[in-house]
């Protein structure tokens, strides 16, 4: 894979990032688990069991919160500064994998992370709007976005 490649899977899983903030790090940790495409890097705790199993369990537990009415938008300023971070880890992550700046990827994901938070956020309260109000199912067609996104951006690894 060229490092141009690698890069705008950086920036990518950046945008899932911005969709569903655990969602890229957990199936990192997972593939990094099983598959050790992090073994050997500065990042390599992100694929042993432990991170695997820490990641998947705060994703699911955020999956779930996303669906209830309380919880707050991810434009606000928690929200989107999780985004940034978890993007930007994420991007570091491939880019570790794919023998590239970790600084870079991280700079990359982050980016990544505020435009999938904006355009995630727009694109749901349209598509809200336009369903009267129903909000379920736009959450779980962005959740099944941002799942399937992150399994199809790290396999490539």
């Amino acid at each position: 894979m060229s490092s141009t490649e690698v890069l705008i899977l950086a920036f990518l899983i950046g945008v899932i990032a911005g969709l569903r903030a655990l969602t890229p790090l957990a199936v990192i940790a997972c593939a990094g688990y099983w598959h050790e495409f992090l073994h050997g890097t500065p990042l390599s705790f992100m694929g042993r069991l432990p991170a695997a199993i820490i990641f998947t369990v705060l994703a699911l537990l955020e999956l779930y919160a996303d669906q209830l009415p309380s919880t707050p938008s991810r434009l606000a300023p928690a929200g989107l500064i999780t985004r940034i971070v978890t993007g930007g880890l994420s991007g570091a992550c491939l880019a570790a994998a794919g023998a590239q700046t970790i600084a870079l990827g991280a700079l990359l994901g982050a980016v990544g992370g505020v435009v999938g938070a904006f355009a995630g956020y727009h694109a749901r309260t349209g598509l809200v709007k336009a369903l009267k109000g129903r909000d379920l199912p736009i959450a779980l067609l962005e959740d099944a976005i941002a799942i399937g996104g992150a399994i199809v951006i790290v396999s490539c690894f």
